[in-house]
C-alpha cells in the first residue's frame, strides 16, 4: 500500500506523523512544493494547476492512494484532482471537522478557523461545519504564519508579534481553533501559549486515519518506508522531518 502525500511545503508533515503512528502503509511519498509555497496568496486556477502538477509527479510512483495534505489545494483543487486521478484523492478540510467532533461535542462553543487567505475565503471550513451543527463560527486568514514556519522559525520574539497581529483583536475567545493549514500544529505549542493553554487545537492530523479506516480496510506493515521529494531544497525538507517525525 503507497500513498502519496502532497502539500506546498513542509505542513504536510503533520499529516504523515499520523500516519507513520497508524502502520496503515507500507510506503510514504511526500512532495512538498517549497518552490512555489505559500499557495494561500495565489488565485484558484494557479492553485489546480500546481496541484494538477504535483499529481503528475506523484503518479509516476505508482501511489494507491493521494492525499492533499494542504487545506488551500483541499479547498481549490480537490475536484479536478479526483477528476484527473486513478487513484483515489483525500483532502484535509472533512477530517479537521471530524477531529472537532471527537473532542467538542457542544455545538454553541465559538470555533475560530485560521488558514491562508485562499482558503478561508473558500468559505469550506464554515460551510461543513455548519452542516455539522455549530453555530458560531469565526474565520481568520493568517498567512504570514507560513514562510514563518517553512523558515523553520517554531518559537521566539518574530512569531509571537504575528501572533499578537492576528489575534490581538478578537472579541470572543474561542474554545477552539482549527488549525486550517497543516503547516500550523508545527508551531501549536506557540499559538496554545498565546492563549494560555484554554482553547483546544484541532488539526486534520488527529482524524485523518479515522476517516481513512471508515471509508477502506487498511492492513498493518510494522515498518513503514518514506521518500521524500521537494520542489527546491529537498534537503531541507528531509532536516525538518526526521526532526519532527523522529523517523529516518
Amino acid at each position: 500500500m503507497r500513498v502519496g502525500v502532497f502539500d506546498s511545503g513542509i505542513g504536510g508533515l503533520s499529516v504523515v506523523k499520523s500516519l507513520l503512528d497508524s502502520h496503515a502503509f507500507e510506503e510514504i511519498i511526500y512532495f512538498g512544493d517549497t518552490a512555489r509555497v505559500p499557495y494561500g496568496v495565489k488565485d484558484s486556477e494557479t492553485i489546480i494547476r500546481y496541484s494538477l502538477e504535483a499529481l503528475a509527479f506523484l503518479r509516476e510512483f505508482d501511489i494507491d492512494m493521494l492525499i492533499v495534505a494542504c487545506n488551500t489545494a483541499s479547498a481549490h483543487a480537490l475536484e479536478a484532482l479526483r477528476q484527473a486521478a486513478d487513484v483515489d484523492v483525500i483532502g484535509v478540510i472533512e477530517p479537521g471537522v471530524l477531529a472537532l467532533e471527537n473532542r467538542l461535542p457542544d455545538k454553541n462553543s465559538p470555533i475560530l478557523v485560521i488558514g491562508t487567505k485562499a482558503t478561508t475565503s473558500s468559505g469550506q471550513y464554515p460551510a461543513l461545519l455548519k452542516e455539522h451543527g455549530y453555530t458560531h463560527i469565526q474565520s481568520l486568514a493568517t498567512g504570514l504564519l507560513v514562510p514563518l514556519v517553512e523558515e523553520g522559525i517554531f518559537h521566539g520574539s518574530l512569531l509571537e508579534s504575528a501572533l499578537e497581529h492576528y489575534f490581538s483583536s478578537l472579541a470572543v475567545k474561542p474554545k477552539a481553533i482549527i488549525l486550517g493549514c497543516t503547516h500550523f500544529p508545527l508551531i501549536a505549542k506557540a499559538i496554545s501559549a498565546y492563549f494560555n493553554h484554554e482553547p483546544l487545537l484541532i488539526h486534520s492530523g488527529e482524524a485523518i486515519m479515522q476517516h481513512l479506516k471508515e471509508r477502506y480496510e487498511l492492513d498493518y506493515f510494522p515498518q513503514t518506508h518514506i521518500q521524500y521529494f521537494a520542489s527546491e531544497n529537498p534537503l531541507a525538507l528531509e532536516k525538518v522531518a526526521k526532526e519532527w517525525l523522529a523517523h529516518p
